[in-house]
């Protein structure tokens, strides 16, 4: 096994062929089509929420290493909110996920006892 990083050469609209290092986690570039070097990109596996079988969200593992407008380093992608965010944000969004979560039982609950009294 080889122990010289993976790369990947991708062709750009702007600088022509670009050759990156590709990361472990990043699942290839099958659907590449030639674009802006600030525009290449790295994407690892989705992460899908689903609901009764249907996607609701996908996060992901994300590099831009050209980017021009946002980070450059390995962030993760969260389609629900339609940005990156660093490490610290994904716990914070999932620390808030876990308390809606808690109030959407609350008011299973709530319903429960509605139910109930309109059963009487």
């Amino acid at each position: 096994m080889s122990s010289e990083p993976r790369t990947v050469t991708l062709p750009t609209i702007d600088h022509g062929d670009v050759t990156l290092t590709e990361p472990d986690w990043c699942v290839g570039h099958g659907d590449h089509l030639p674009e802006h070097r600030s525009d290449l990109g790295h994407a690892g596996e989705d992460v899908t929420l689903k609901f009764r079988g249907q996607p609701l969200a996908d996060a992901c593992l994300v590099q831009s290493p050209f980017a021009e407008a946002t980070a450059r380093d390995v962030q993760v992608s969260v389609s629900l909110l339609g940005q990156s965010l660093d490490a610290r944000g994904v716990y914070e969004l999932a620390a808030d996920l876990d308390a809606y979560a808690d109030r959407l039982r609350a008011l299973a609950d709530q319903l429960l006892v509605i139910r109930a009294e309109g059963d009487r």
